[in-house]
């Protein structure tokens, strides 16, 4: 087995309105975060399919910013070739509808956190250390 790959950046953005409509308000992760002790690093949602650990999850002033281990050699070798997104899975505690489609997200409780290949919110993405993309 190869050395695992850190990377790290942001799992959700706050402000901004990923393709469902949802935007996930400043705090929304606190009470999640301060209650959880271990959040799972999955492969495209796949119950089971851990590929490696969170070392750091924390809300900043953008959003949920993540930076963690990759040890699966599945998953490094997809990161090699370009995969380079990343998804909450969560359950909404408090929430308000918004106009159109989707929620304004006040609490959520976060249950894992995936590496996938096409995000819900687009600019939720990550990168090896020192590359973090900053998207608007």
């Amino acid at each position: 087995m190869t050395d695992p790959v850190l990377i790290e950046g942001y799992a959700s953005r706050f402000g901004m309105e990923d393709r469902a409509g949802d935007v996930v308000r400043a705090g929304a992760f606190a009470a999640s975060l301060s209650t959880k002790r271990h959040i799972p690093m999955l492969l495209q949602h796949k119950s089971g399919a851990i590929v490696g650990e969170w070392s750091r999850i924390v809300e900043d002033g953008r959003g949920l910013y993540v930076r963690g281990l990759v040890h699966s050699d599945a998953a490094k070798a997809l990161i090699q070739t370009g995969l380079d997104g990343l998804s909450i899975g969560f359950r909404p505690q408090n929430w308000t509808h918004r106009r159109g489609p989707g929620r304004n997200l006040r609490r959520i409780e976060l249950v894992e956190i995936s590496l996938v290949a096409d995000p819900m919110l687009p600019a939720a993405r990550f990168s090896l250390p020192g590359h973090i993309a900053r998207a608007a």
